[in-house]
């Protein structure tokens, strides 16, 4: 189990944000979150990150989300529903996993996601992938 705190990439960071039951890190193009156990992910907290992300990484810029589950916690899935009733896009979304618990939520969170949910096991691998999409997609926009 990887901790962002733990890896060499934290020294990128940009502005954390703790509460009382989950860390978000943000890096350029990137937010990670460390849900503790027990919090149910919904669409309360999922709003808290999206307006602190627009405040500390900017509105128009591409972004990616990682989810790192380091302890297990319910997520409510139809509440994605939500996230695009407020006219909300996320490109780039991946899951680190360390255990079936962990998974098991990813399957209903898929149903309710329009796009694609990367699945990891390694929040390095995670991290590699988010910041190449991000890096990619900055690349195709004109100007």
């Amino acid at each position: 189990m990887q901790r962002v705190k733990d890896l060499q990439f934290f020294k990128t960071i940009r502005e954390i944000r703790e509460y009382e039951f989950r860390v978000f890190y943000f890096f350029n193009g990137l937010v990670i979150s460390e849900m503790k156990e027990g919090e149910i992910f919904d669409w309360s907290v999922a709003e808290k990150i999206i307006g602190v992300a627009n405040e500390v990484l900017g509105k128009d810029e591409p972004l990616a989300y990682i989810s790192n589950r380091i302890h297990n916690y319910p997520v409510a899935p139809t509440d994605w529903l939500k996230f695009y009733k407020h006219h909300n896009q996320l490109e780039f979304y991946s899951v680190v996993a360390y255990n079936q618990s962990g998974l098991a939520s990813l399957v209903l969170e898929k149903m309710f996601f329009r796009n694609k949910i990367r699945q990891f096991c390694n929040l390095e691998d995670a991290i590699k992938w988010s910041v190449n999409e991000v890096n990619k997609k900055i690349m195709e926009q004109p100007g």
